[in-house]
């Protein structure tokens, strides 16, 4: 087994392999011309996005600078997903994100970690463990998610959270490490921030009365 086929198994590689470091390079390149487009080229945004990206659904965007160790080349995106400024994706093996997810600004997925074996990281050991993240999530800013977690749908994650272990769905969760504070529930049909009430306008739309 060569080491580029070891990104994708959870054995440990060597990442300054010679193939591993020409594709790497070449996703990168990509990578670097999204993050040259201006504020106007919303087309060309998307259509290098499709390029980039293993899998990713219609309506997503990604809100530049961007950074992801592969250029997204192994991460699959469902419908609608948004990240607000300094996504950055260390996406050395699959990232797999819901439908309609959002991401605010500054948060980081990482999928890549070294041994705590001092002898093996003088060679710069690696491996990679894959991260799932659920539909209609949020987020939130400066989050950190480790190698390995997975975070059911509707799950929001507070800012700056630094997510350890996984998280089930319909929860608010946050902190560091990052714990499960209480379910989405009722309070959460009324109120959308502290004591601001949802209009019955939206309640009706949403049937969430």
């Amino acid at each position: 087994m060569s080491e580029k086929d070891k990104l994708h198994t959870g054995e440990l590689y060597l990442p300054g392999n010679e193939e591993i470091a020409e594709y790497q390079i070449k996703c990168l390149k990509r990578l670097y011309e999204y993050n040259q487009t201006g504020p106007e080229e919303y087309a060309k945004r998307i259509a290098l996005l499709k390029e980039m990206f293993a899998t990713i659904g219609t309506g997503c965007y990604i809100e530049p600078p961007f950074h992801s160790n592969f250029g997204g080349a192994h991460c699959h995106f469902g419908k609608s997903v948004y990240a607000n400024f300094n996504l950055t994706l260390v996406d050395d093996t699959h990232i797999y994100v819901g439908d309609n997810t959002m991401f605010g600004p500054n948060v980081t997925v990482a999928t890549a970690g070294h041994p705590i074996e001092p002898s093996l990281r003088l060679d710069v050991y690696q491996y990679n463990i894959p991260v799932h993240i659920g539909r209609n999530c949020w987020i939130g800013a400066g989050a950190i998610i480790l190698p390995g977690v997975t975070i059911g749908d509707n799950t929001v994650i507070g800012a700056g959270s630094v997510v350890t272990n996984d998280i089930p769905e319909n929860v608010v969760a946050f902190g560091n490490p990052c714990r499960i504070y209480r379910k989405i529930d009722e309070h959460d049909r009324k109120y959308y921030f502290k004591r601001k009430t949802i209009p019955d306008e939206i309640k009706r739309k949403y049937n969430i009365w």
